[in-house]
């Protein structure tokens, strides 16, 4: 028999989970393997979400790990510590369509509710801890902040109400879960799933048009950002919305 030591986590961008795959022969890889873990930890953050396994297979080879445990099945296994760094540092970022998609998990948009939604989770974020929700840039658009990323993947539905999350899906939790485990991977996702959630309960069952009038006030964000008709949309900047966002709060 053969010891197998394993770091599992997850590649959001892969859509896949991924796996560092040791064999076990001495106290020189024991040593190995602390040090690996350290470099982990150091450079994705001490909250990184991260499995080890101790594993007796066969062999050396991966597909004896799969044989002895299923649970490691459809694993792709990374070739070096820093590649499989690389993947889980990209995915510690969070997007605003990250954000989307767990809005969508938990209540009916349209698209033009659900940009003020992923907005206001951003504002509300960004006022109680100073810190950015996600990293894509939110521009004043004629209809109010618009995140362009989500912009672009939802245009298609115009006014319908967005369906494409919850396709062959027979159960809310079920896609809920994938949306809610992405967001916790994430670099201080407890924390940014707490804000979200609190601002979908405060402003989740407002309509669209409530919602745009609430980011269209006087002194809003939104009004210091937008530069009218025929010109070219602008990025609002990050103190704006932490000075003005009291203005479109309930």
């Amino acid at each position: 028999m053969v010891t197998h030591f394993i770091f599992l986590s997850s590649s959001y961008s892969l859509g896949t989970r991924i796996a560092m795959d040791y064999i076990v022969t001495d106290d020189s890889v024991q040593e190995k393997l602390k040090k690996d873990l350290e470099k982990i930890l150091k450079e994705c953050g001490k909250d990184v979400s991260i499995s080890t396994h101790m594993i007796q297979a066969d062999d050396t080879t991966w597909k004896s790990v799969c044989v002895a445990d299923h649970f490691f099945k459809d694993v792709k296994v990374i070739d070096s510590i820093d590649k499989f760094i690389r993947l889980i540092k990209k995915d510690r970022k969070l997007k605003g369509i990250d954000v989307a998609k767990y809005i969508l998990s938990k209540t009916p948009c349209t698209q033009l509710k659900l940009q003020k939604l992923v907005y206001l989770c951003f504002a509300d974020y960004l006022c109680d801890t100073g810190k950015e929700l996600f990293t894509d840039k939110i521009y004043a658009f004629k209809y109010g902040p618009v995140v362009d990323t989500v912009y672009k993947r939802y245009k298609e539905y115009g006014y319908k109400p967005i369906d494409e999350e919850k396709k062959d899906i027979d159960s809310k939790n079920i896609s809920e879960m994938p949306a809610k485990s992405r967001i916790l991977f994430a670099e201080c996702g407890t924390e940014k799933l707490i804000s979200i959630e609190k601002t979908l309960k405060k402003y989740g069952s407002l309509s669209a048009a409530d919602l745009v009038d609430l980011t269209h006030k006087d002194n809003a964000p939104w009004s210091k950002s937008f530069k009218g008709l025929g010109k070219l949309y602008s990025a609002m900047k990050l103190d704006t919305i932490k000075e003005y966002h009291q203005y479109e709060e309930l």
